[in-house]
């Protein structure tokens, strides 16, 4: 099926399930028909389970960096940092990345104080602009690509020596090669453990 037809089939899809009011079980590879279709999404890796709940749980709290991937569109963007600790303070950092870590993720980081452990933000947890400069967790990017979409944009922007895509409203001017700050939003960072990618909480 082509792109059209593919989305008139979810909507198919979801008004006979209404209809029927019965359990249905779809199995499928695309994470756009689990999250729109599913009512509790079941995502496996190797035959094995790796989390169970409804499509925004997920989407906003993956268990692990393989959830985290895999669900959303575009994916979470991954960032190798390591950990450090100045007075109580948490602070993360990468080329060209430092910042503190806010409270509330901080504990979960300090046994890994002097290791790498893995940053995660999706594309639209990432501000630009004057209200970038302010925040714990800034930093320059330079933009590489620039995807207008009409209702959004998409910027794929060059941080700590690899590629993080930034979905950014319409109204943001960048182009190509331009240098720009960007900062995370807070409470929507995630940190994985470096050997078994479990999210640390």
């Amino acid at each position: 099926l082509d792109a059209k037809l593919r989305v008139q089939m979810r909507v198919e899809l979801k008004r006979l399930h209404e209809r029927l009011e019965t359990t249905a079980i779809y199995v499928t590879h695309d994470q756009v028909e689990a999250m729109t279709l599913g009512s509790r999404v079941v995502v496996m890796k190797d035959g094995w389970v790796q989390q169970v709940g409804e499509p925004l749980e997920i989407y906003g709290r993956p268990a692990n960096k393989f959830v985290a991937g895999f669900i959303g569109s575009p994916a979470m963007n991954f960032i190798p940092v390591t950990v450090s600790e100045v007075n109580g303070a948490v602070f993360v950092e990468a080329a060209g990345l430092r910042g503190k870590v806010p409270p509330e993720k901080a504990n979960a980081l300090k046994p890994y104080k002097g290791q790498t452990v893995t940053l995660g933000i999706r594309p639209e947890d990432l501000r630009v602009g004057s209200g970038a400069d302010s925040a714990d967790l800034s930093f320059d990017a330079v933009v590489e690509v620039v995807e207008p979409l009409g209702s959004e944009i998409l910027l794929d922007v060059a941080v700590a020596g690899q590629s993080v895509v930034c979905r950014v409203e319409p109204s943001v001017k960048a182009k190509p090669h331009e240098k720009i700050r960007l900062a995370f939003v807070p409470e929507r960072i995630h940190f994985f453990e470096p050997k078994t990618e479990a999210v640390l909480k």
